[in-house]
């Protein structure tokens, strides 16, 4: 019994089943090549023995093969050079486009695997750069959660600093009142108020020595001094270690409190030694270490920068 398919079954042709699309299937280089070096022998095979055969029928025709058993080895010899001098040729060509094609695809093999090579290398470099460049932020991330917090040090060691050379216990210049409002500034937010301060007070000075005497007038004005020269230091070295390119460093110079730390290296180095120097000024015990700047080594690196 026959069935019907589509508007003969009466249904709706939008009812029909749906045939699958054929996907033209693409044989693999591999088999492609297979079947073209088959081809090529197939036909060496056929052309040698449609060869053959014509040799044979021409003896048994033209020749006899009681002559040919008759005559000598040496003619026997020169006529089968002869017949199969032609095969040998044959079979030479088909060899060398055998050769050619197999060196073909190992050139082809060998260049893919040079890009694929190339392209490990590529995405390896990338990796590389991407992994150095998230260490980097890493760490400058980090010294600006470190620079915050030394800023707010650096704000607690100079309103010290500010208080000994100009509060009741210094010249008194600043009442009890203005000191207390520069400490509300910095307990929100400001620890370079005091540094600004000491900056006017230092340009409103005409006097060298009074302007020495801000930083190192005193004992406890050079501990502070060398105190604040220390612990800006190790920012300033974490700085060149987070960033090479010296921007982080130049920001923290550029500030109030970089401008107060290069004065007070200015007039260390004008101080008698035990008050330019740390180890008998110093209070903290994190100053009593080895390789703390020192005069002699602030002329070296000033002479190194310059």
């Amino acid at each position: 019994m026959r069935t019907l398919d589509g508007p003969e079954a009466g249904g709706n042709e939008s009812a029909a089943p749906v045939a699958a699309e054929e996907v033209p299937v693409v044989a693999p280089k591999a088999v492609v090549v297979r079947k073209r070096l088959e081809w090529q022998i197939w036909f060496g095979l056929a052309v040698t023995f449609s060869w053959l055969g014509l040799g044979v029928i021409y003896i048994d025709q033209q020749i006899g093969w009681d002559a040919i058993a008759a005559q000598p080895a040496d003619v026997i010899g020169a006529f089968l050079e002869g017949a199969f001098a032609p095969l040998a040729f044959l079979w030479l060509v088909i060899g060398y486009f055998l050769q050619q094609k197999a060196l073909s695809q190992n050139t082809d093999a060998l260049r893919m695997q040079f890009q694929e090579i190339q392209r490990s290398a590529e995405q390896a470099v990338r990796r590389t750069e991407t992994i150095a460049a998230s260490e980097r932020h890493t760490r400058q991330e980090t010294f600006l959660r470190i620079a915050e917090q030394v800023r707010r040090q650096l704000g607690g060691i100079m309103g010290l600093l500010f208080i000994s050379s100009q509060g009741t216990a210094g010249n008194g210049r600043v009442s009890d009142e203005a000191m207390a409002h520069l400490w509300s500034e910095v307990n929100k937010g400001d620890p370079e108020a005091f540094s600004r301060e000491m900056l006017f007070t230092h340009l409103e000075e005409e006097d060298p020595q009074a302007r020495y005497d801000l930083f190192y007038g005193t004992e406890i004005r050079a501990r502070h001094s060398n105190n604040f020269i220390f612990t800006f230091e190790r920012l300033r070295a974490r700085a060149r270690e987070a960033d090479t390119d010296g921007i982080l460093e130049d920001a923290i110079m550029g500030n109030a409190h970089g401008f107060v730390y290069t004065l007070a290296r200015r007039y260390r180095e004008m101080a008698p030694a035990h008050l330019a120097d740390v180890r008998s000024t110093g209070r903290d015990v994190r100053m009593m270490g080895v390789g703390l700047a020192t005069p002699e080594t602030m002329q070296q690196e000033e002479g190194v920068s310059g």
